[in-house]
């Protein structure tokens, strides 16, 4: 068999094989989350979310609403040499992000059932 035609069947296969994973995992929830910044935010966005009366107050004070929040959790960075993971009972996480041009940082208590943003700030 010419290797023109081995590279033909491996790469048929290899397509077929490809439809019938997206047909499996069509529709379902599916991720591959295994970075570790993957993994903490994802657990944080899986628990209600709660927040802090300065938290609030910032919001409310740069006309921030929950979505933009909720952005820097799916695609922000935390920041793990600035963070407590280890507090008892809950985690401290700080996050970091953008909004509207400007790097935010959240502040998030990361509990077992409860996350709570306790600060939000611009930072430089």
């Amino acid at each position: 068999m010419s290797l023109l035609k081995r590279f033909g069947y491996y790469f048929g296969g290899f397509a077929i094989g490809l439809v019938i994973l997206a047909f499996f995992l069509n529709g379902k929830k599916a991720s591959c989350d295994y970075g570790p910044d993957a993994r903490v935010l994802k657990n944080i966005r899986s628990k209600t979310l709660a927040y802090s009366n300065n938290a609030e107050m910032f919001m409310s004070s740069k006309n921030i609403d929950t979505t933009k929040i909720n952005y820097i959790l799916y695609k922000g960075d935390v920041n793990f040499s600035d963070s407590d993971t280890r507090k008892k009972p809950c985690g401290i996480y700080l996050v970091e992000g953008k909004i509207e041009e400007n790097k935010t940082r959240l502040t998030v208590e990361n509990c077992e059932t409860i996350a709570t943003i306790n600060n939000i700030e611009y930072i430089d």
